[in-house]
């Protein structure tokens, strides 16, 4: 495996039920196809509500949400507070650029969890729920008005196993051509 970059799991959250913000804890167990062991959006089919709306039956390719702290840091610099669970992420990392990332990276979590890259979380008005004007900050623009969705990525677990504050993440690139992440 060549890694293409190298992070760390500075937090993991999860939550029982459907709520915004997940709890901290000191390790959590991603389940081979299901997710994160104890939390909603854990399942082979969709679990977030407004997908499960549209259609119950369609595969969840949200079972593990990850965000990069350092857009806590860039969201502080416009007077938002935003601590690891708080916005919903089950893995809270620094030092990978995971929104550069494309679809179908294999991050190696840990000693052996195993996270493919589905999309990028579309971020939606329950965050200025959370914080009112945080949404306009976890958004952005390129210079040719394409929106910029800044508030982590999804994946589905091929491989489990526990996942503790501390463990190194390095990232596996798919066989190119690569396709950038989109919303999932």
């Amino acid at each position: 495996m060549e890694a293409s970059s190298i992070g760390i799991v500075i937090s993991v959250s999860r939550s029982a039920a459907h709520t915004f913000s997940k709890e901290t804890a000191k390790s959590i167990k991603l389940l081979a196809g299901l997710g994160v062991e104890g939390d909603a959006h854990m399942g082979t089919t969709v679990k977030h509500r407004s997908r499960v709306a549209q259609n119950p039956d369609q595969p969840n390719l949200r079972q593990v949400h990850l965000i990069h702290s350092e857009l806590f840091d860039e969201v502080r610099n416009d007077g938002f507070h935003v601590e690891p669970g708080q916005m919903g992420e089950n893995i809270t990392t620094r030092g990978i650029e995971l929104l550069g990332l494309p679809t179908g990276t294999k991050l190696y979590i840990g000693e052996s969890a195993i996270v493919e890259l589905t999309g990028l979380r579309n971020p939606c008005a329950q965050i200025d729920r959370f914080q009112q004007g945080l949404l306009n900050a976890v958004l952005d623009r390129t210079e040719d008005g394409e929106l910029i969705r800044k508030a982590g990525v999804m994946g589905i677990v091929l491989t489990g196993g526990d996942v503790h504050v501390g463990d190194t993440i390095l990232a596996e690139l798919p066989p190119e051509p690569h396709r950038p992440l989109e919303r999932v």
